[in-house]
């Protein structure tokens, strides 16, 4: 049957996957290395697999800077995982962890923690408690379409992070970060996987005696291989490592200050659209806005799928648009929503 054409997906995830990767992985899920047999059919045990595995860790730690003093995981699931898992392995009874919580995933993140431990929630990264055995920021949220600083005071404890949206998508010094992670599913490659980086030695303060698939250090001693891991994401992660290494980072992280600048200078010329986010706060991967009225929203949502702009709708905590600007979204997708929006607002103003 003959393929639809593709379209610009603005979702906030799972995002766009660049093409050439998709071909990648379509050859993959075929014949993978020549093997006969698909990449989910090959046993993790193998050295294919392992290989595999060592070249998608090697290209994390070139793109995001980090040396052997930092221990990458690659493990099942997404960063609301993460989330329980953290607390888990770092915040022991008797002990405290500060959390930052300015939107939906910061809040949503302290309220697993809590489940755990004690927790002391702040609007800021400055207000640091003293003796908190680690602090927690979310470096983007999604849903509010806020970015947090990129450098703020730091805490005297370990800082930790969930960076699932904007990972890779700016220039970031990692190194101050003792421990983050990421889902994949937004600019890493495919759901299914987590990604997790940690200094070692906050990794080995981190508790022993838990179930053994929650426990960062069982994972650890296992080379990522505790239990059977995603292969099919594993192999997206790789894909989209190795193009974000040939396209250049420096080139992405350009290319993505363009579209967002591009969109908000949009925003800003009419009063018909209203952006939610403060100027101070705004995302460079989620500009989220709204309309003169809900009807005037399904509308745009409607038509604007009618051009192959799909994925437009804001979170349902939120409402109204929200347009995901992810590494593998083109520049011209920028243009074509823009024209639309341009197009709509000289009919509806």
């Amino acid at each position: 049957m003959p393929m639809k054409p593709r379209v610009y997906n603005f979702c906030a995830g799972p995002a766009m996957v660049p093409p050439e990767v998709l071909d990648a992985l379509r050859a993959d899920l075929c014949d993978w290395q020549g093997l006969g047999r698909s990449v989910l059919e090959v046993s993790h045990r193998t050295e294919a697999y392992r290989a595999l595995q060592a070249k998608a860790i090697a290209n994390l730690r070139t793109l995001l800077g980090l040396g052997d003093d930092y221990e990458i995981l690659l493990l099942q699931g997404g960063a609301s995982g993460q989330f329980a898992m953290l607390p888990y392995n770092f915040l022991r009874a008797g002990t405290a962890a500060d959390y930052v919580v300015r939107g939906y995933w910061g809040e949503k993140a302290a309220r697993q923690a809590a489940r755990v431990g004690t927790v002391h929630t702040l609007r800021e990264p400055a207000d640091w408690t003293p003796g908190a055995v680690y602090a927690h920021v979310t470096t983007n949220e999604t849903i509010a379409g806020t970015r947090l600083p990129e450098i703020f005071p730091l805490p005297k404890a370990p800082l930790c992070a969930d960076m699932s949206s904007d990972i890779l998508a700016a220039p970031r010094d990692y190194r101050r970060y003792a421990l983050f992670y990421a889902g994949a599913q937004k600019n890493l490659g495919v759901a299914g996987l987590a990604v997790i980086a940690a200094q070692h030695d906050f990794l080995s303060q981190a508790r022993r005696n838990l179930p053994a698939a929650f426990c960062y250090l069982e994972h650890a001693h296992a080379d990522g291989l505790y239990h059977t891991p995603n292969a099919f994401a594993v192999d997206a992660l790789c894909h989209v490592t190795d193009w974000l290494l040939r396209e250049g980072p420096q080139n992405v992280w350009e290319r993505n200050a363009r579209k967002a600048e591009r969109l908000y200078a949009e925003l800003d010329a009419s009063s018909f659209w209203r952006p939610l986010a403060p100027k101070a706060e705004r995302s460079l991967t989620n500009v989220t806005f709204r309309l003169p009225t809900a009807a005037l929203e399904e509308a745009f949502l409607a038509q604007a799928e009618e051009r192959g702009l799909v994925a437009l709708r804001g979170h349902r905590a939120l409402g109204g648009i929200r347009a995901s600007l992810y590494n593998a979204l083109p520049e011209a997708a920028v243009e074509a929503l823009i024209a639309f929006m341009r197009d709509f607002a000289r009919v509806n103003a």
